[in-house]
């Protein structure tokens, strides 16, 4: 094996233009400016999958693209004619999808509030991650995660990081149960920066 193949990959870099240099980009035409004087402080971590429980597929980028056909799954037909985003999609292999620039409010919280302050989109970075609410997450999708917020808390001030279930509690239950907070905060260790009260690891 040559040593190339053993040379970690370089830390993700997010760019002044917002977009990330280990990131493949995705179309996406559902975004738009954030208010003036908003700034990124919370990077909110979600779950999706298309349809649900399958992976791999394409499904979220058309979806993303508003290209998804309606009638290609039963399922579609409870979200059909529905327009959202994310900046991010980390998929179960670990490879990373870019929709939107994070100087740009992108469509993933919808009605949210944070530290008592409503409508997290103007002031978040949305990231998916592709899986499904109760199931545990790939030891890969965590491997890109952290680097990725990193990488946000470089570029932005960042003050936190929540789940959708925290920021619109009642109405999402994602990335749920499964999802390893305790891995994330003590990969981190950031101190100064707010995490969800009483996070567990995954049953």
């Amino acid at each position: 094996m040559s040593n190339a193949a053993n040379r970690p990959e370089p830390p993700l870099l997010i760019e002044a233009d917002g977009w990330c240099s280990g990131a493949r980009r995705c179309a996406c035409p559902n975004f738009g400016p954030r208010p003036a004087g908003c700034a990124v402080e919370l990077a909110v971590i979600h779950s999706i999958s298309l349809p649900p429980g399958e992976y791999g597929g394409d499904d979220i980028e058309r979806l993303f693209a508003n290209r998804l056909d309606w009638d290609a799954h039963p399922y579609f037909q409870q979200i059909r004619g529905l327009q959202v985003s994310s900046h991010f999609v980390v998929r179960r292999d670990g490879e990373l999808l870019q929709f939107v620039s994070c100087n740009e409010r992108a469509w993933h919280a919808g009605r949210s509030a944070w530290r008592g302050r409503e409508g997290c989109n103007d002031f978040s970075v949305g990231v998916e991650l592709e899986g499904l609410e109760g199931e545990r997450f790939e030891d890969a999708q965590y491997a890109r995660l952290l680097p990725l917020l990193r990488a946000i808390a470089r570029r932005y001030p960042l003050q936190g990081v929540a789940g959708h279930e925290h920021v619109a509690p009642g109405r999402k239950i994602d990335p749920g149960p499964g999802f390893d907070w305790p891995r994330v905060t003590d990969g981190l260790r950031w101190h100064g920066r707010y995490f969800p009260e009483g996070l567990r690891a995954p049953r």
